[in-house]
């Protein structure tokens, strides 16, 4: 889309857990539980051929005047490995539909009446490194959608460490803490054998004023029954524009 790609990258902050980082401040001290429970919900979701799950993010970004100001949104998301996703954006942020079929990506603006294809590469795993390098937008769950996420998540940590036991939504769960070169991010994974996701928060300490996004997981269904495609079924009246380079400015969705 022409105009599409700056302000779907507002939601989408790059960089979330394919390079996370640390804080000069940090220890470099590595638990190893914390490695081995990451690993068990990354085991989970790389067994699950495909599954659901819904999302309530918030995430800082940069006003008029420099103040960091929040922007709050929900997701719908459907993942079929190896080349099915289906995104589905609401909220504050610029609203936005994300399909991807293993042959093309598109997205459809509902408030502007606007949309994207492009042709991309035949698997999620190498899509979503196309779809930022391509267009800059990186689902803050990204990390969570590849094939095999331990190797994503736990790429260059340099400090890990568990911080307890909580509770997020009535479910009991273990609360973990990583650092990695430019961030410092945090998960809350479900203490039963299924250890799925429920909470995740990301800071960037290599950006001015620490901007941080944070993700509420819900409806987590790893046995789903698809209802709709993951393909655009684009409105008659809809215009289609063309997916906007990184680097040029696009005007709002909104």
């Amino acid at each position: 889309m022409k105009k599409l790609i700056s302000s779907l990258s507002i939601l989408v902050i790059s960089s979330l857990l394919t390079t996370p980082c640390l804080s000069h401040a940090a220890s470099t001290h590595i638990d190893q539980r914390a490695l081995d429970l990451l690993k068990r919900s990354s085991d989970t979701l790389a067994g699950a051929h495909e599954f659901t799950y819904r999302s309530s993010s918030t995430v800082e970004v940069s006003g008029k005047n420099g103040q960091l100001v929040t922007l709050f949104a929900k997701s719908r998301v459907a993942l079929k490995r190896p080349n099915k996703l289906r995104v589905l954006v609401t909220g504050e942020v610029p609203n936005f539909d994300f399909y991807y079929n293993g042959s093309t990506i598109a997205a459809y603006a509902p408030k502007t009446n606007v949309y994207s294809v492009s042709k991309a590469p035949a698997t999620i795993d190498t899509m979503l490194p196309f779809l930022k390098e391509k267009t800059g937008i990186h689902f803050p769950s990204a990390g969570m959608l590849f094939s095999n996420p331990y190797a994503v998540l736990s790429k260059n940590i340099t400090s890990a460490f568990v911080v307890g036991s909580d509770i997020v939504d009535g479910i009991p769960c273990n609360h973990l803490a990583f650092s990695a070169p430019g961030v410092n991010w945090e998960i809350w994974l479900e203490s039963g054998s299924r250890a799925l996701p429920l909470r995740l928060v990301v800071i960037y300490t290599d950006v001015s004023n620490f901007p941080r996004f944070l993700v509420e997981f819900s409806h987590w269904n790893l046995h789903p029954w698809f209802i709709g495609t993951f393909d655009l079924k684009k409105p008659a009246s809809a215009k289609e524009i063309t997916f906007l380079p990184i680097g040029k400015k696009a005007a709002s969705l909104q």
